[in-house]
């Protein structure tokens, strides 16, 4: 009796520990946009109305959590349907082509109580890079129908001519479009019951 309870008492904090938690990333509470130097003396924002995905938390050892998202290129908008259309031509995303930019985790790393590392693949333009993200964390709330939600503010910066978005002019001011792209992602997601 003495030897089980000691298997017992050992293995107790293995067996309290919380199972990795699953959450569903909300399209009409999420936000992916972009920035990028216009003639290098101002910056134009975008964002994609469509997100989607799925973020799978462990507390207990975030190096197992996981996320893996997918946004619609098509719904690119910048405010201006000239420069979309062309942002959704060949010259660009070329969504004919390439409808998803996808990103999956491959490791996440603890920075400070809610603030965090996410390694990941980013496919865009049909090229696939390593980025990382940085990545701050909200508390669960309740929310209006008293499900659990959680907020997660990413961003990143990538060069866009590694993804093969190479398009752009010289003027003397310099090129017309930036290569640095800053992402940022507000993502609030509903956790699966």
């Amino acid at each position: 009796m003495k030897k089980l309870l000691a298997v017992v008492v050992t293995l107790a904090p293995a067996l309290a520990f919380s199972a990795p938690s699953s959450w569903e990333i909300d399209p009409a509470h999420s936000q992916a946009a972009f920035t990028v130097k216009h003639l290098v003396i101002t910056s134009v924002r975008g964002e994609f109305a469509k997100t989607a995905g799925t973020v799978v938390l462990d507390d207990e050892n975030p190096a197992r959590s996981k996320v893996e998202a997918t946004i619609d290129a098509s719904t690119v908008s910048t405010r201006n349907p000239d420069r979309d259309a062309h942002l959704r031509s060949p010259d660009f995303f070329d969504v004919a082509k390439y409808p998803t930019i996808t990103f999956k985790s491959t490791h996440v790393d603890v920075v400070s109580p809610g603030e965090l590392k996410v390694a990941g693949d980013l496919t865009l333009h049909g090229i696939t890079k390593p980025v990382v993200l940085e990545v701050s964390e909200s508390a669960e709330v309740k929310g209006m129908s008293g499900e659990t939600r959680r907020a997660f503010s990413a961003s990143a910066k990538i060069n866009r001519q590694d993804y093969g978005l190479k398009w752009s002019k010289m003027v003397d001011a310099g090129p017309v479009v930036g290569d640095e792209v800053a992402i940022s992602l507000e993502i609030e997601a509903v956790k699966a019951k």
